[in-house]
């Protein structure tokens, strides 16, 4: 009877023993698994899942024109010539003077002038007689270029060019700008539309928007 109870007790404590390593497995593998199948470091989780991390903001160039920009038909009721048309955007302050009339938002400007001509301009007449003018106007005139391009008008003359932007009266801050000049030109009458604003904006579809809607009348 003896060397059975020694059995069953030496049985017992083998039994106790391997219940024991057990639990401090299961514990040391609960670890593990939270450091391998979680979610990565710096992650939060919402109900047991990885939360997607925010989308980051968008930021647009200073000088873009938002692509939701609406347009509204501008005619001059006064000046040199009224016989044209084209669009502007809706919300831009005007100013006029003369035969000139700008809509100026922010960093961006379009610039109309009438003018009485007795010739259509040229690639020729711009270079020889506009450049130096507005080299000698403009701050830090620079890369003026001079061709011909097709509008819904017909065939305009184009100057583009760049230049500083008067210091802001606020800020002090002064904008490298870029400029296109389209000269329409019909019977005696010549309308020098001007576009312009920073460098780095990228304005090609609102300008070509504007440009193109010139209408002789």
């Amino acid at each position: 009877m003896a060397a059975h109870t020694r059995t069953y007790a030496v049985v017992g404590l083998t039994l106790v023993a391997a219940v024991t390593a057990g639990c401090s497995s299961s514990g040391s593998g609960s670890g593990s698994h939270a450091g391998s199948g979680g979610p990565a470091a710096g992650a939060t989780t919402v109900s047991g899942r990885n939360k997607p991390a925010p989308a980051p903001t968008e930021s647009n160039p200073p000088g873009d024109i938002p692509d939701n920009q609406v347009y509204v038909s501008f005619h001059p009721s006064g000046g040199p010539f009224t016989g044209f048309t084209l669009k502007v955007p809706e919300g831009w302050a005007r100013t006029s003077q003369g035969g000139t009339t700008a809509f100026t938002d922010k960093l961006n400007t379009v610039k109309i002038t009438a003018v009485s001509a007795s010739a259509a301009p040229t690639v020729r007449s711009v270079t020889d007689t506009v450049v130096p003018r507005l080299r000698s106007q403009v701050p830090k005139f620079a890369s003026p270029k001079v061709g011909e391009v097709t509008r819904h008008a017909g065939r305009v003359v184009l100057l583009t060019y760049q230049g500083d932007s008067v210091k802001d009266p606020v800020t002090g801050k002064v904008v490298r700008d870029a400029f296109e000049r389209y000269a329409f030109y019909r019977a005696g009458h010549e309308v020098d539309l001007t576009l312009s604003g920073p460098v780095k904006a990228d304005n090609v579809d609102p300008w070509r928007t504007v440009s193109d809607s010139f209408t002789w009348r």
